[in-house]
């Protein structure tokens, strides 16, 4: 390989769209524009959505259902988690560092799904009634 030999890869360069420059080209006359319109004009332009004063798809649709920001924030472990879990003692930094929330997460609630046959104590985390008291019937706590 010399320096005089060097060319960029196959593809790499488009040569530009030179338009308005005869039959020939197949780019004269119109220059790809169509023929009458907004768009076949200078400064032609329309909102995304605009449908040419009709009402847009997006108004004629109805609303309907919330998607709650803080969602994002809140997570959820469930029992058959904690089971798989090795340590006694968890807080939210525990959960986090096993991958069972994600990093995002500030609020972890327990939920009473699968079964729990160790003794596990719960620091900073809130549980669903029926698994706080399968935590509780094992002999751990819930703080």
């Amino acid at each position: 390989m010399q320096l005089n030999t060097i060319k960029p890869a196959a593809g790499a360069k488009h040569a530009r769209r030179r338009v308005g420059r005869g039959i020939g080209s197949g780019l004269g006359k119109t220059a790809g524009r169509g023929h009458n319109g907004q768009h076949s004009r200078a400064g032609g332009y329309h909102k995304v959505g605009f449908e040419g004063g009709q009402m847009p798809l997006q108004r004629r649709l109805p609303k309907r259902g919330f998607k709650s920001h803080s969602l994002k924030y809140n997570g959820e472990v469930s029992l058959a988690d904690l089971q798989r879990l090795d340590k006694d003692e968890i807080d939210l930094l525990t959960l986090k560092a096993a991958g069972l929330v994600g990093e995002l997460v500030r609020h972890v609630k327990v939920v009473k799904s699968g079964e729990l046959t160790r003794k596990v104590s719960l620091k900073g985390i809130g549980a669903t009634a029926g698994a706080k008291t399968a935590i509780e019937a094992v002999g751990g706590t819930v703080a």
